[in-house]
């Protein structure tokens, strides 16, 4: 095709059914409504990875996070594998990027002509004790409680919704200046909402009244019991109801604070004259589990960590169009060399979401994630088929979702007699892909040598390069 501009939006940890279009009764996301009713969404789109370093460094690459060897908060994207960045420099075409990386450095060859107020781990290393799992048979972590993400929500300002004020700010002048482009770009915007900390703009939290919010689900007295592998990330139990509510609150708050600011870049493409000649995709890393079962936070393969926004506009994509055909963060790279008009790229997962927007629907497009990270005792990995959700966690026992009749995944279906050769059939297609305990054995080994040439566990806890339970904004990025 005709090369065309690109503008890529992505979010950080937004759930995918918390969007109006996306039918949620609660959400007030206007911008992105409108920009779904003139493009095409994506209704079962997914995470290849729902943690935020492994997911950026495959959205970056094309590539799954076993591939490349990116496995957790602290084993970040550095170049070593070429981006679609790297590919748009190649082609002589002007990439850049505005706001969160989350790669390991902003010295490292990333494929960016230029980073605008780049975010990455932090001191290279991140959040480095979330990659002790369970290397160290006798080290015995400090607990970490989940719900304290939601004790510490509510109304105001934090340094994360400081930051995607800025990260606007300089998109909305970027797109101005673009408009005298006579090559076509591609340009990268990256908010950290709606991601806690849970502190919402008091115009945004006012949108939701705390008293009005919805109980979580499968929450305390709904008798539901977590899977066995869930155990660490369920552990101390879930939030206060009372602060599930202002949680939920303040995560919807965020969401619609993230959509303003998408509404103000998109805005500044329209008025730099750029809507006919830009296409645009937004999508998230992951999702967010918001009180689901106990949980804050993401780091499991059910609907609400790994399913993500996914959507599409601009010139040649059908206007209001809902596609159930599966995608994954694995279809933007070739998502981008489509736009800039190169041919595919042998070897990689993916295909081009503004070629699969123009097809009919293939339900039984096979869509991969896996997890090796924070609080779990094994790797985890899912594969997505026609009606069905397969979770494959190595040494317990597998999940199966039927997704059209139960889309709460209330049920489990895997040992059930009459579904032995669905599960039969999903894991020979996970095998097909890798080896699940092979893969489970390099990533621990990863992480157990990163710990190791820390000092070993108990030096990891003990030099820490940040106690917050998320990655903080260094303080110039905010001036």
């Amino acid at each position: 095709m005709k090369p065309q501009n690109l503008l890529i939006l992505m979010s950080d940890e937004h759930n995918a059914r918390m969007m109006g279009c996306a039918g949620d009764a609660l959400a007030q996301t206007p911008n992105l409504d409108a920009l779904a009713a003139r493009g095409t969404r994506f209704t079962d789109a997914y995470t290849t990875c729902p943690i935020c370093v492994p997911a950026r460094a495959s959205f970056a690459t094309g590539r799954y996070i076993h591939d490349i060897g990116y496995w957790d908060n602290s084993i970040a994207y550095d170049g070593r594998v070429p981006s679609w960045g790297h590919r748009m420099q190649q082609a002589g075409v002007r990439v850049e990027s505005i706001g969160k990386l989350h790669y390991r450095s902003g010295e490292d060859p990333s494929g960016f002509d230029r980073q605008h107020i780049p975010m990455h781990i932090t001191g290279g290393v991140g959040m480095i004790q979330l990659s002790i799992r369970k290397q160290f048979p006798d080290f015995v972590p400090p607990p970490r409680r989940r719900a304290a993400i939601a004790e510490s929500a509510g109304p105001g300002e934090s340094e994360y919704t400081r930051y995607d004020r800025r990260v606007a700010d300089i998109a909305v002048d970027w797109l101005r200046d673009a408009a005298t482009s006579e090559t076509p770009w591609v340009l990268f915007v990256s908010f950290v909402t709606p991601h806690y900390p849970l502190v919402a703009p008091k115009e945004f939290f006012d949108l939701y009244p705390v008293e009005r919010m919805p109980e979580a689900k499968f929450g305390p007295g709904s008798g539901y019991q977590p899977h066995p592998w869930l155990a660490d990330l369920t552990a101390g139990g879930p939030p206060r109801p009372e602060d599930q509510r202002v949680a939920y609150a303040a995560y919807l708050g965020l969401i619609s604070f993230m959509d303003a600011q998408v509404g103000r870049v998109l805005g500044a493409l329209d008025a730099a004259g750029l809507r006919d000649t830009t296409r645009i995709i937004y999508t998230s890393d992951h999702g967010e589990n918001a009180g689901a079962r106990g949980i804050w936070g993401k780091s499991n393969h059910y609907q609400e960590a790994v399913a993500v926004p996914m959507i599409v506009a601009g010139p040649n994509v059908p206007a209001g169009k809902l596609s159930a055909t599966p995608a994954s963060l694995a279809d933007a790279y070739p998502s981008v060399l489509d736009c800039a008009g190169l041919p595919a790229e042998a070897g990689i997962p993916g295909r081009s979401l503004f070629e699969l927007a123009t097809k009919t629907d293939d339900r039984d497009r096979i869509v991969f994630s896996e997890y090796h990270a924070a609080a779990s005792p094994s790797a985890s990995y899912m594969i997505r088929k026609g009606r069905f959700k397969f979770i494959y966690y190595v040494r317990f026992a597998p999940e199966l979702f039927d997704l059209e009749a139960d889309p709460a995944e209330s049920e489990n279906l895997a040992a059930r007699p009459e579904y032995a050769a669905t599960v039969r059939e999903l894991e020979a297609e996970l095998r097909r892909i890798l080896d699940p305990e092979e893969q489970d054995r390099r990533a621990n080994e990863a992480q157990r040598l990163l710990i190791e040439s820390k000092g070993g566990p108990d030096a990891v806890m003990a030099n820490l390069p940040t106690k917050k339970l998320y990655t903080p904004v260094p303080p110039e990025l905010l001036s």
